[in-house]
């Protein structure tokens, strides 16, 4: 087995857990290489203490599940068998004793539960697997982080297409779907999260949607963004000023710009998460905006373009050599405008490698 299926298998016998059933297409490219989008077909993984795993997909999916690698049994199943069946059958061939079982609690819906329940009848607990999951997968190896980097630099690029593109009269949708389409031109087939590309005083919304209003001289664009590159997300923000900035803009600029550096600046091996939000938060208090900063510092980053650890101001996880993540602090004032600026941040040795490298300083668009 990887070393990965390994890991997972020696927490199963230290914890005395017989199994694991897991579902989610993360955790389950984590652990095997397959990454499939089944949509309302079931995936899943199970896993033993001894026993070698089991892949469960579409039948239509089984080569594409060996081309990634998989070595093990595969139970394929087509659009009018039934999977649970089938899963049964197999289990009864290995006639395991089965008496706990660890399953991903905060995916697994109350359909599939119910079938789970039925699968082990003698499993007298079902324990969360997620909590494991979230340790492997928050320290990432090399080959992830090469990946991570590569995703970041065409994150990098994407805002600079963006930034390109702005002009009096295009619209937050004739932006982005220029900046989509040239990341498309080099492989990018999916986003990590829908593009944002926001104007004028919807800037001011943390998660504004995207629409046909125009660029005017004197807005501020911000961009939001992120791809998927061999199953690794990027995630980066950049706020730019069209034309011309007034003084509450550039006050708010500088501001978001100052909390950001020094928040990154902050990120050391041993050093909590919390310190990082409390960092970026007091120079934002400082200033006045304490009440406009309305989210978190930021988010673990990986397979997932929001994943564990939450970066946020109650966290005591020391910072890891290893650990991805978002720093993007953020002021968003209605009527004036919001900035938000995002760097995907990697811990090291030394201290701290931030992916993404598109500039900081304010540019005004002309």
């Amino acid at each position: 087995m990887n070393q990965r299926l390994e890991q997972l298998s020696t927490w199963l016998t230290d914890q005395d857990i017989s199994a694991t059933f897991i579902t989610s297409t993360p955790n389950i490219f984590y652990l095997s290489g397959f990454y499939s989008n089944p949509h309302e077909r079931l995936l899943a993984l199970l896993t033993f203490q001894k026993e070698e795993p089991i892949l469960v997909c579409p039948m239509m999916e089984v080569t594409q599940a060996k081309s990634s690698g998989w070595q093990y049994e595969i139970i394929g199943y087509s659009d009018t068998d039934n999977p649970w069946e089938l899963i049964q059958a197999s289990l009864a061939k290995r006639n395991l004793p089965i008496q706990s079982v660890a399953i991903e609690k905060e995916h697994l819906n109350v359909e599939r539960y119910e079938h789970i329940q039925k699968l082990f009848p003698s499993s007298h607990t079902f324990r969360s697997v997620e909590e494991k999951m979230h340790q492997l997968r928050m320290i990432k190896d090399q080959k992830e982080i090469q990946t991570l980097r590569e995703a970041a630099k065409l994150a990098d690029f994407g805002v600079q297409v963006g930034v390109e593109a702005i002009a009096e009269g295009k619209t937050e949708l004739d932006i982005l779907a220029t900046i989509e389409f040239e990341l498309k031109k080099k492989g990018i087939r999916q986003m990590s999260f829908d593009t944002m590309v926001l104007t004028g005083n919807k800037t001011a919304s943390p998660h504004g949607k995207p629409g046909l209003d125009p660029i005017k001289k004197g807005d501020l664009v911000l961009f939001d963004l992120g791809v998927v590159l061999d199953g690794y997300c990027s995630d980066i923000t950049r706020t730019v000023a069209f034309d011309s900035v007034n003084p509450d803009q550039r006050n708010i600029y500088e501001t978001v710009r100052k909390a950001e550096e020094a928040a990154v600046a902050a990120c050391v091996a041993g050093v909590e998460i919390g310190a990082i939000d409390k960092t970026a938060r007091t120079i934002i208090a400082d200033a006045g905006y304490g009440d406009y900063f309305t989210h978190r510092i930021g988010h673990g980053l990986g397979i997932d373009v929001h994943e564990f650890p939450s970066m946020n101001a109650t966290n005591t996880l020391p910072l890891q050599i290893g650990m991805t993540f978002t720093v993007e602090p953020g002021i968003y004032v209605p009527e004036i405008g919001g900035v938000r600026i995002e760097d995907d941040i990697l811990i090291t040795e030394k201290g701290y490698e931030s992916l993404t490298s598109f500039p900081k300083e304010l540019l005004i668009i002309k």
